[in-house]
């Protein structure tokens, strides 16, 4: 067997591209290289999906910045087991950008917030030491984790453009497609936060395309994202009924989250598009 070394722009790895002769006497590659490519997109969704069960609406002291610190030094070397140390330090950054768009959220309505923790392939999260005090907070919380982490993907994007480096390319990527998931208008992920402060009708639809989309293809993680928003959707239609003021949100309020969402939504959708075209011209 014949080894034939790659240099690997993307992650900065040397790999052994192996070939065989075939008993027809031609030379194919073999299908040992990237054994663990099929890990990439499935570990990365899954940070955030668990990362939405993750605003603690509990009270909490605070977080040293030692913890922070870390929690994240040990996220890098668990993904670094799993992926390039590049791309670890990447999804680490990223999901820092993500959690402390909520902080500056928090922050801004004086709500006192922990700096983010980070749990090896569950992502992170952060506490805070008050409940939303409406809907309206709740959305704009809900909203500073992508918008922040949007303008993070788009971040790498532009170092792509500029270096070249395709590193950047996979994490602008892995960046628009975990904050544009985690916009899916279902509880617990952020959309599902967001969405209240428009219409509770829209938790309606979004759970039923779900199940449908669920039905036609199984997929472990949208599972999960049911069964865990499932109860707290049930609470949170059940508990707000009556005179509860906490979904009376103003129509000007109404728009301008809606705005924010379906917005950010269609452009991370077309940046999604052409992230699309580019990894696939990458691919070797």
């Amino acid at each position: 067997m014949v080894s034939d070394p790659r240099w690997d722009r993307a992650t900065g790895d040397i790999h052994e591209a192996d070939y065989r002769v075939t008993d027809e006497g031609t030379v194919e590659r073999t299908a040992t290289r990237n054994k663990r490519g099929w890990l990439a997109p499935f570990t990365a969704v899954l940070l955030f999906v668990a990362t939405k069960f993750k605003i603690i609406f509990a009270a909490v002291k605070s977080v040293p910045l030692f913890t922070t610190t870390f929690t994240a030094v040990v996220s890098i070397g668990a993904y670094a087991l799993a992926f390039s140390w590049q791309f670890a330090v990447g999804l680490v950054v990223l999901l820092f950008i993500h959690e402390m768009g909520h902080v500056f959220v928090l922050r801004r309505y004086g709500v006192p917030a922990t700096a983010p923790v980070f749990i090896p392939f569950m992502g992170a999260f952060i506490g805070m030491k008050e409940l939303p005090r409406n809907a309206v907070m709740e959305a704009y919380v809900g909203l500073g984790g992508p918008v922040i982490g949007s303008i993070g993907a788009m971040a790498a994007w532009g170092l792509y453009m500029l270096d070249g480096h395709t590193i950047f390319l996979v994490l602008a990527y892995i960046g628009v497609l975990l904050n544009l998931f985690n916009l899916l208008p279902v509880l617990p992920l952020d959309g599902g936060r967001i969405v209240g402060a428009v219409s509770r009708w829209i938790w309606v639809v979004g759970y039923a395309a779900a199940v449908l989309f669920l039905i036609a293809r199984p997929n472990p993680l949208l599972l999960m994202v049911l069964l865990f928003g499932a109860p707290e959707l049930w609470n949170a239609v059940r508990s707000r009924k009556g005179t509860d003021t906490y979904y009376q949100v103003p129509l000007g309020d109404r728009l301008s989250v809606g705005a924010i969402y379906f917005g950010l939504m269609l452009v991370l959708g077309f940046a999604m598009y052409e992230l699309q075209h580019l990894v696939v011209l990458h691919r070797p």
